[in-house]
């Protein structure tokens, strides 16, 4: 295995985490801002206010998107070990 085909493992590796993550991630950073711009407006700073609903949406992005992203990691895995006998010969 060379220095090369580890680093553009690794690469890829990385780049799929932040594909699949990016669905979490901004469901909750759109509920926090929804949430946040509430808050302003009503002045109310409780915190369990702004927890709850980005708990609830991360939950429903992850039912809607969960079969997307083990699909993607699934692949990838099948790919990665397709490929293990030619990165080690």
């Amino acid at each position: 295995m060379t220095p090369t085909t580890v680093i553009d493992l690794g690469r890829q590796a990385l780049e799929l985490t932040l594909l699949v993550s990016a669905p979490l991630f901004i469901a909750a950073l759109v509920t926090g801002l929804i949430i946040s711009i509430f808050q302003a407006a009503t002045q109310i700073n409780e915190q369990t206010l702004s927890f709850v609903p980005k708990l609830i949406a991360t939950f429903i992005t992850l039912v809607l998107a969960g079969p997307w992203m083990i699909t993607m990691l699934t692949e990838f895995i099948r790919r990665l070990f397709e490929s293990i006998p030619s990165m080690i010969g």
